[in-house]
């Protein structure tokens, strides 16, 4: 895994492929709030709120990898599976959902072809 960046499941970022620039993890906590007579309010913890990583990167078709990329991660969501989540240092992150594949495609060539693909990958904590 010395080149792989993250791996979900079978999918691969890379440096030399699909390479995130960002990653943004956000972990929610749950406190229920009751309201109090002449005081302010009581808060209670509930438990776990979602925990979700936001991925930012870029894509050169022409370098490698090609345009098909985001559409295996697509089909690879579309199994409606979680997935282990593990990175390049072998830390392993549990089990991950894709919530949504966003991509902007840029430089065009005069067929139409991005010469640049920027991707938005989120993912959501998957708990039993």
């Amino acid at each position: 895994m010395s080149e792989t960046m993250m791996a979900l499941g079978p999918y691969r970022f890379a440096l030399n492929t699909a390479a995130y620039q960002t990653l943004r993890r956000k972990t929610q906590y749950r406190w229920a709030q009751q309201a109090r007579l002449v005081q302010g309010p009581a808060h209670q913890y509930i438990g776990m709120g979602n925990d979700t990583i936001d991925l930012q990167g870029v894509i050169y078709p022409h370098y490698r990898g090609g345009l098909s990329q985001l559409n295996e991660l697509r089909q690879q969501a579309q199994q409606g599976e979680p997935h282990l989540l593990v990175d390049g240092l072998g830390h392993v992150w549990g089990q991950w959902v894709v919530l949504s594949v966003d991509e902007d495609h840029e430089v065009m060539h005069a067929n139409g072809q991005p010469q640049k693909v920027r991707f938005r990958l989120q993912l959501a904590k998957y708990v039993e």
